[in-house]
């Protein structure tokens, strides 16, 4: 059993998604500080209110911080769109897959005829 761990451990998927991991959660600190010091303090400049995580309403007890909500969906939006712009970047600069696999089929089926062909003549 523990051969058979240190296997799946040591698997590039693996190592690949760690890396993933440790990558996407520097990169969200990155986009947390932007939306924190350069997009609040924007939008503040236009609603009066330089940090939006300190808007909130209270209704008796209970108090709604909605500006920290507000933020994390900022956060969201800019990670999508960097993750779109990066997805749509990695597929021009990849070779396209489908036109690949069309012309493998392509040689594969003329290959076959050839030996239809070939069987054919024997017989």
């Amino acid at each position: 059993m523990i051969k058979e761990f240190k296997e799946f451990i040591s698997r590039g998927n693996m190592m690949d998604l760690a890396v993933g991991v440790i990558i996407g959660a520097a990169f969200t600190a990155i986009v947390n500080s932007l939306v924190k010091n350069l997009i609040n303090p924007l939008i503040g400049l236009f609603i009066g209110k330089i940090d939006l995580s300190d808007l909130k309403f209270s209704i008796g007890e209970a108090t709604f911080k909605y500006g920290e909500f507000l933020n994390a969906v900022i956060n969201f939006l800019i990670i999508a769109l960097v993750v779109f712009l990066l997805v749509k970047l990695i597929n021009k600069l990849m070779p396209k897959k489908k036109e690949e696999t069309k012309k493998e089929i392509e040689n594969s089926e003329l290959y076959l005829k050839e030996i239809r062909d070939l069987l054919k003549e024997k017989n």
